[in-house]
């Protein structure tokens, strides 16, 4: 989008005009004239035009309610939903040295973010103020209410310039979020992730964006400070495709994981040793990896994605395999293994119970082995 981000140097309030004295001091600049008619304006007076903050008129508009910590707002980075990956890509973008406003629907979490130096909205139309706000939230449902709902971040006179969501959502969805930000004047880009808390936590977070090419290009320092790769893969919702394959091989792979840990574990092979010796192998992975540590010790209470979202995931890729005419008799497996997973009371602890629910079937109570198992996250 053109002139965004704006220069750092001298960005003006959005909804904000200079005042008569920064107008003034404008002009001079624009009239001291040298040779071939570039402006040379005394040293004095540019350093004057470039210190002078506008004071804000009687009777404007601002872009937040006229405190410190709504004014920080403005041209800033506005943020919208702290679950454990909201938060922690927060974090990755204050440690980067972005200003970051934050809005949750629950206040009690995102008061600790002031910490790290984020400002804390009231309400979500007073992140309007910010050039590019971040959602990141559950369903499309909730991303609707949180732009278009009561108290939404575009239904005020003002809006942002850019919306970028990194929540897992239909394509369908974002489709008729991006038609009717668009008809605001708001630009919408699509920025999925690969990876869990604990990736963003350490920085390794893979990000998947589309949407207008010059759009990402103007975003693309923002989604570098979150994650180890950025990459644009198209127009559009491409990104939400992506994250929808990504998905649901994330399903089908705990699937397979947890059912041939629970027969070599049967045959005798004590279960760290085994998974050990996946992650070491051409078939171990990132996820393979960090998930083991769970795994083995039966840690199901640090949850980092639960059945329940996992299912919504898996729902939305057996959707897309339908509209596309693809068969995934894999995933279509998968998808009721994880329903069955959830449909027992399993929706609000990771969803690597699975491992026990698998074991159980096969006539195998599991034990924590207790034993140190290094998640591959650590720099």
């Amino acid at each position: 989008m053109p002139g965004w981000p704006p220069p750092a140097r001298h960005r003006r309030r959005a909804g904000q005009d200079r005042c008569r004295r920064h107008q003034a001091l404008h002009q001079g600049r624009q009239g001291a004239r040298g040779e071939g008619g570039v402006a040379r304006p005394s040293k004095a007076r540019e350093t004057e035009f470039r210190r002078h903050t506008c004071q804000r008129p009687a009777g404007a508009r601002h872009c937040a309610k006229a405190t410190e910590e709504t004014k920080a707002m403005a041209n800033g980075i506005g943020w919208i939903g702290l679950g454990r990956m909201g938060e922690a890509m927060v974090k990755r973008l204050l440690k980067a040295g972005h200003g970051v406003s934050v809005w949750n629907r629950t206040r009690s979490k995102a008061d600790p973010l002031a910490e790290y130096g984020a400002a804390i909205a009231a309400h979500k139309t007073d992140l309007a103020a910010c050039e590019v706000v971040f959602t990141m939230v559950s369903t499309t449902d909730d991303l609707k209410e949180v732009l278009f709902g009561e108290g939404g971040l575009v239904t005020g006179a003002q809006k942002p310039r850019v919306v970028v969501d990194s929540s897992s959502i239909s394509q369908e969805g974002s489709a008729e979020i991006r038609t009717r930000l668009e008809a605001m004047g708001v630009a919408y880009l699509c920025a999925p992730v690969s990876g869990n808390a604990k990736v963003a936590k350490a920085g390794k977070l893979l990000i998947v964006a589309s949407g207008p090419r010059t759009l990402y290009d103007k975003a693309h320092p923002y989604l570098a400070a979150m994650g180890r790769k950025a990459m644009w893969v198209g127009e559009g919702e491409l990104a939400r495709i992506w994250k929808i394959a990504h998905n649901t091989m994330f399903g089908v792979v705990i699937q397979n994981l947890c059912e041939i840990t629970v027969l070599a574990e049967k045959a005798g092979i004590p279960r760290h040793l085994f998974l050990e010796s996946i992650n070491d192998s051409v078939l171990g992975s990132m996820y393979t990896r960090y998930k083991s540590p769970t795994l083995t010790n039966l840690t199901f209470d640090q949850v980092t994605f639960t059945p329940k979202l996992l299912l919504k995931d898996m729902d939305l890729g057996m959707g897309a395999a339908k509209a596309y005419g693809v068969a995934m008799p894999a995933a279509a497996a998968t998808r009721e293994s994880v329903a069955r997973m959830v449909g027992r009371g399993h929706d609000h602890i990771d969803f690597a119970v699975l491992l026990q629910e698998t074991a159980r079937d096969a006539g195998l109570e599991l034990k924590p082995e207790n034993v140190e198992v290094n998640d591959g996250l650590q720099s």
